[in-house]
């Protein structure tokens, strides 16, 4: 006997957990200085978030910080990001280190993943599609508690103004 698994398929283990892929909700970056994704749930140990031509309304980076029951957390991360040799340490959040300028339009994709307990590493890929720009990021950052949710915002506090943005979490 053999079993299709087909891309909505998922499988629940004796412990009650849902193991499959599981997507956000679209949302429009086309307003805000910040877009939340909440209600993650304690089992998920990766979480993918994308971005589809998002722009900032001035020259700042996307970031992506992570949040817990206490709430977003914006200290204590390691990494950095590398463009055109260039690199940029980022303490606050997962940044994307490509050089935006206003309108710049932004697409890629960051993995985030638990390691162990609290404790999560990133790597990501972003270009924009406005101006010959890429680059990668990569970075951990331990949390206090369980990660509940994902927090896009930028290095500044700048607005957005065109774009979407989703995640896809699993165990």
């Amino acid at each position: 006997m053999s079993t299709v698994i087909d891309g909505s398929a998922s499988v629940t283990i004796n412990s009650g957990v849902v193991l499959g892929i599981t997507s956000g909700t679209a949302v429009a970056s086309t307003s805000g200085t910040s877009i939340d994704f909440t209600g993650i749930p304690s089992w998920v140990k990766r979480i993918t978030v994308m971005f589809n031509g998002v722009s900032l309304s001035s020259a700042a980076n996307l970031l992506i910080q992570l949040g817990d029951s206490g709430g977003i957390e914006n200290t204590g991360y390691l990494g950095s990001g590398n463009t055109a040799g260039s690199a940029t340490l980022y303490t606050t959040g997962f940044g994307s280190p490509i050089p935006n300028t206003t309108a710049s339009i932004v697409q890629g994709v960051i993995t985030i993943q638990n390691i162990t307990g609290n404790s999560w590493v990133a790597s990501g890929a972003f270009s924009r599609s406005d101006a010959a720009a890429a680059g990668v990021t990569i970075g951990s950052k331990t949390l206090s508690d369980v990660l509940t949710q994902v927090r896009i915002t930028s290095t500044s506090t700048d607005t957005f103004d065109a774009g979407t943005i989703n995640i896809l979490y699993e165990g």
